[in-house]
């Protein structure tokens, strides 16, 4: 798959890999009938799992939508896999070392919060796009704290990277972020916990003022 220079407008999907590989499936399946611009692979790998052979079951399913598929904060795993790019939940300690061992070009996200420098040092790096988190109490964003937002009004007056939000977004709170400018949301248990996780992205894409 070629990598696109930009990530799209619209609905992130994280998806937890210790979740049953054929529910697991399955839903992305479902899901990718729908537009959604990225999926990340949350780090949440069970012990003695099949990692690759499971990336590359993912990958191929995304890749038939030319959907680009990350990995969370593991960075090895690009050069085993056929992964995309990398989300990275804290600044990493040298990222042109990384760039190095990986050898080939690949997409970079980061989790920021309420510290400008973030935003700055993805910037300044050359980073694709950047996630703030959390934005609403979430149990599976529990280590995250919540962001300002005045955070995200001043990173979009001031940088040019595409900014999208998690933790805690539903379709019912979503009209809550009508003030802010973001390029889209990233969710997870919203729709990766429902049977019908098409019918999950359509009801944020109807709420999603994009």
């Amino acid at each position: 798959m070629e990598i696109k220079n930009r990530i799209q407008k619209g609905i992130y999907l994280v998806v937890d890999p210790s979740m049953d590989e054929t529910i697991l499936l399955k839903r992305i399946e479902q899901a990718l009938h729908e537009k959604i611009v990225a999926l990340q692979i949350w780090d949440n790998f069970q012990e003695e799992q099949k990692i690759i052979p499971l990336i590359d079951k993912i990958c191929e399913l995304c890749h038939s939508k030319e959907v680009p598929v990350f990995i969370n904060n593991q960075w090895e795993l690009l050069g085993e896999a056929a992964l995309d790019g990398v989300h990275f939940d804290e600044i990493p300690e040298d990222i042109k070392k990384i760039r190095r061992k990986i050898g080939k070009q690949f997409l970079s996200g980061l989790t920021c919060n309420n510290d400008l420098s973030w935003v700055s040092w993805a910037e300044k790096n050359r980073f694709d796009y950047i996630s703030f988190c959390s934005i609403f109490p979430s149990s599976t964003s529990n280590s995250c704290e919540l962001v300002d937002f005045e955070t995200i009004k001043k990173t979009k007056e001031k940088s040019s990277l595409p900014v999208f939000l998690a933790g805690g977004i539903n379709p019912d709170n979503i009209k809550e972020l009508n003030e802010l400018d973001f390029e889209g949301v990233a969710v997870v248990s919203g729709i990766m916990n429902t049977d019908r996780p098409q019918k999950a992205i359509q009801n944020y894409l109807k709420k999603l003022n994009l």
